[in-house]
């Protein structure tokens, strides 16, 4: 899903002011004094939250913005759970879906920082069982329709969907077929199987998910399109081969921990259950739960840590995560990420020849796991979730903002776009005000 739009840096003289804005605004959020001050300072985001929060679809919302290593503003309204009188705030806990692949990017970017891992460097130098693929005559054709690969699959290749693997949620036909029976799933969404959610039984951990990947057709040419894919997924495996540890633990030990991003994973500890929002499956105007809160399935341990979607996390946790991209893979002394990386990582990475149809990248391009703007959107970097969520950072300025609300499915609500043009319309006003 995109994560910025062509005007977020409609002039980027006037948004690079903000760079020395940033001291005269307050930043604090844990008191009501503080949530009024975020209200003040982005009213179209404010009036945004509270109008859906009181339709009454959405249980509640909670958005979040900062600048450089400021602490984030948050305005939130609402509930986790419909009927719950304990308010949703910064330290609740969502499904982020797919802003779980930024994450995974920057993980494969911390081992491409060291030189231990190539961004250019095949697949099967890791994953032998890719040496030789094959390639759908074309998307829709039966499994056995097939040629020979001709271009090799790259890391760059998985970082920005140019692998020419598939994905359920995208493709039709024999290939999406395939997949759902090999357990090349996206993740999981519900303990019971939804209609349109449901994908069948993921394959029983990473390993075995790369070795049934490799044994089924590309529906394109490696190199040659952008579509939406499992590479990110994927590429979990590749960094636990590298590593030499699980990809989970790999995330806990060079990200999570030095971020101090307590409330990320790939499971929701037992103790922290109350803290876990309900999503929602949208029907009309009737709002069903997918997956409860209390009876979640994010209680349980998921087959294999889904690198493209399986990550839980907070409002707190995840504003973190874009701080440390917004100051160069650092966060106050620690230094989370070589700068050269994060900088490499939020760039745009598309093989110069693929082509780009999907109106979400189309006119910017993508890095390491996320959109990247171009032209007048430069800087910008990040993606959206299957849930409402949205997160993204603009490196140039040192903006970064987000959203958190959990329905399915995203475009049921033009919640995150809306999202994103109110923020714009804040940050500028503001700025045309401190000027």
């Amino acid at each position: 899903m995109t994560i910025s739009r062509r005007e977020l840096l409609r002039s980027g003289a006037v948004l690079g002011a903000g760079l020395t804005l940033a001291p005269r605004w307050a930043w604090a959020v844990d008191t009501a004094t503080d949530r009024a001050a975020a209200v003040g300072n982005y009213p179209q985001v404010a009036s945004l939250v509270d109008r859906y929060a009181t339709q009454g679809k959405l249980s509640g919302l909670v958005a979040t913005a900062g600048w450089g290593e400021a602490p984030m503003e948050v305005i939130a309204r609402g509930a986790g759970t419909k009927g719950d009188a304990h308010p949703i705030g910064p330290d609740s806990l969502f499904r982020i879906y797919s802003m779980t692949k930024p994450v995974t990017g920057m993980a494969a970017m911390i081992l491409v920082g060291e030189g231990r891992l190539g961004l250019d460097q095949p697949l099967a130098d890791i994953i032998p069982a890719f040496a030789r693929m094959q390639v759908l005559v074309s998307p829709d054709a039966p499994v056995d329709h097939v040629r020979p690969a001709t271009t090799a699959i790259t890391i760059r290749h998985l970082l920005t969907h140019t692998s020419g693997l598939g994905y359920t949620i995208i493709q039709k036909g024999p290939i999406k077929e395939a997949y759902e029976k090999a357990g090349i799933v996206p993740g999981q969404v519900s303990r019971v199987p939804v209609p349109g959610l449901f994908f069948g039984k993921a394959a029983p951990n990473l390993a075995e998910f790369a070795e049934r990947l490799a044994g089924l057709p590309l529906v394109y040419e490696p190199g040659t399109r952008w579509s939406y894919s499992v590479s990110l997924d994927l590429l979990g495996r590749v960094i636990e081969i590298v590593a030499g540890m699980p990809f989970d633990t790999f995330l806990r030990q060079r990200i999570f921990g030095p971020a101090g991003m307590t409330s990320t994973s790939f499971t929701v500890p037992a103790n922290q259950a109350a803290r876990l929002t309900t999503n929602y499956g949208l029907l009309g105007d009737v709002a069903v739960p997918l997956d409860p809160a209390r009876t979640s399935v994010y209680l349980d341990k998921p087959a294999f840590p889904f690198g493209g979607a399986g990550l839980v996390s907070s409002p707190r946790d995840y504003d973190r995560f874009l701080m440390m991209l917004a100051n160069g893979g650092r966060l106050g002394r620690t230094r989370v990420m070589d700068e050269a990386a994060v900088r490499l990582g939020t760039s745009n990475l598309l093989p110069p020849a693929a082509v780009v149809e999907d109106r979400f990248v189309k006119s910017g391009g993508f890095g390491a796991g996320g959109r990247v703007g171009l032209g007048q959107d430069a800087g910008t970097f990040g993606w959206a979730g299957a849930a409402g969520t949205v997160g993204f950072v603009n490196t140039r300025i040192g903006l970064r903002a987000g959203l958190y609300t959990q329905y399915m499915p995203a475009d049921a609500l033009p919640v995150q776009d809306e999202f994103r043009a109110a923020m714009l319309a804040d940050v500028l006003a503001r700025m045309k005000r401190a000027a």
